[in-house]
C-alpha cells in the first residue's frame, strides 16, 4: 500500500504505459506527456510502453513517440504480436509452422521466436496467429479457418472490435476474430489486453517486481492489469469518462484515479478512490447526494463517488449546493435537480 506523500511514480519500479488515449491522440501528444514521462526517467523508474495494436514492428512505435519528443528505445515497446509470438513459443516446438493472419511484423516476431510462419494451410501447420492488419482480406481468413478446423492452436493477438482513428472508430481485430469465430466455432488463446500475458512480458523487460499499468480504457487497459495481478492508474483522456467509471465491475476498477498522466508526481496516497475530507457523499433514495466540505477539485470528488458507488452499487449523483454542482458539472455527472 502507498505511504503518504510518496509521489505514485516513485512507489513502483516499472510503469506500464497504454499509448493511444494515454500518450497521444491519432498522430499528437497528449498536452504535457512529454514532459511528465521525461520526469520519471529522470525520477529511475523503468518505462515501457504496451500497446495492443500488433501491425507495427517496436521500431516503427518508438519511432513514432520519439518522434512526438517522448523518448522511447525499441527495448521499451512491448506489442501484443511479441506478447503472441510467446503464447505459441512456450506451447509449440521449435520451427513449428505458424499461420500468419495479420501483418509483416506480426510474422516477423513468430519467426524472431523460433518458429516458421506461413500464409497458407498445409500439413506441417500447428498453429494460427491472428493480428490487426488492414490489409487482411477473405483468402487470409480462408486459411486461418482452415487450420482451426484441423485442430490447429489459435492465438489472437487482441480482441478490440474497434481501432480508434482520425476517422473514427474502424474495424478491429476482435471484428476479424469475430468471424473467424463464427466460421470455426473455436475460441483463440489471447496474448494482448485484457489477458495477461501481453503485461507480464512488458514487466520482464524491465525486470521489474512492482509495475503500475497506466492507460484510459477500463475493458482492456484496467481489465488486463487485474488478470495479470498488477496495481493500474485509469487517466481520463481516452475512452473512459466518469459515468463509465462509477458503473465499473469489479474486474474493471482501478487502483487509483486521475485526470491526467500528470497525476504520476503526486502523492500516490490521494489518488487513491476513498473517502475525500473536502467532500460529503452519502447514499440516500437511489442516489449519491453529494455536497461540498471546502473542496472544489471535481477529480477529488470523483474519488469519493467511486468508492461509495462501487460499495453500493447507486450511480446516480445528486448536487447539494452550487460546489457540488459546478465540480459534477465539470465531470459530467450533471442531472436535473
Amino acid at each position: 500500500m502507498a505511504t503518504d506523500g510518496d509521489a505514485l511514480s516513485a512507489v513502483y519500479d516499472a510503469l506500464l504505459f497504454d499509448l493511444d488515449g494515454t500518450v497521444y491522440h491519432g498522430p499528437r501528444p497528449i498536452p504535457g506527456v512529454a514532459e511528465v514521462i521525461r520526469a520519471v526517467r529522470e525520477a529511475g523508474t523503468a518505462v515501457r510502453f504496451v500497446t495492443n495494436n500488433a501491425s507495427k514492428t517496436p521500431g516503427d512505435v518508438a519511432a513514432t513517440l520519439r518522434g512526438m519528443d517522448i523518448h522511447a528505445d525499441t527495448t521499451e515497446v512491448s506489442t501484443s504480436a511479441q506478447a503472441a509470438a510467446r503464447v505459441l513459443a512456450d506451447r509449440l516446438p521449435a520451427g513449428a509452422e505458424v499461420v500468419v493472419v495479420g501483418a509483416p511484423a506480426l510474422a516477423a516476431e513468430v519467426e524472431g521466436a523460433g518458429l516458421r510462419p506461413v500464409r497458407e494451410m498445409g500439413d506441417g501447420v500447428a498453429a494460427v496467429v491472428q493480428g490487426h492488419w488492414t490489409e487482411t482480406g477473405w483468402k487470409h481468413l480462408a486459411e486461418g479457418c482452415l487450420a482451426i478446423r484441423a485442430g490447429a492452436l489459435w492465438v489472437a493477438c487482441n480482441v478490440d472490435t474497434t481501432l480508434p482513428t482520425e476517422r473514427g472508430q474502424l474495424p478491429g481485430n476482435g471484428a476479424m476474430v469475430a468471424a473467424l469465430k463464427a466460421a470455426t466455432g473455436a475460441e483463440p488463446v489471447v496474448a494482448g489486453k485484457p489477458a495477461a500475458p501481453l503485461f507480464h512480458t512488458a514487466a520482464e523487460s524491465a525486470n521489474a517486481t512492482k509495475p503500475l499499468a497506466v492507460g484510459d480504457r477500463l475493458d482492456t487497459d484496467i481489465a488486463g492489469a487485474v488478470t495479470a495481478g498488477l496495481d493500474s492508474l485509469l487517466v481520463l483522456t481516452g475512452v473512459a469518462t466518469p459515468a463509465t467509471l462509477l458503473a465499473a465491475v469489479p474486474e474493471e476498477r482501478p487502483t487509483y484515479v486521475a485526470a491526467t498522466l500528470e497525476a504520476l508526481t503526486q502523492p500516490a496516497a490521494d489518488l487513491q478512490p476513498g473517502p475525500q475530507k473536502g467532500w460529503q457523499v452519502d447514499v440516500d433514495n437511489h442516489a449519491l447526494v453529494v455536497s461540498a466540505k471546502g473542496s472544489s477539485d471535481a477529480y477529488e470528488l470523483l474519488r469519493a463517488l467511486c468508492h461509495e458507488a462501487w460499495q453500493s452499487g447507486v450511480t446516480d449523483v445528486r448536487p447539494q449546493d452550487d460546489e457540488a454542482a459546478a465540480a459534477l458539472a465539470e465531470l459530467g455527472l450533471t442531472r436535473s435537480r
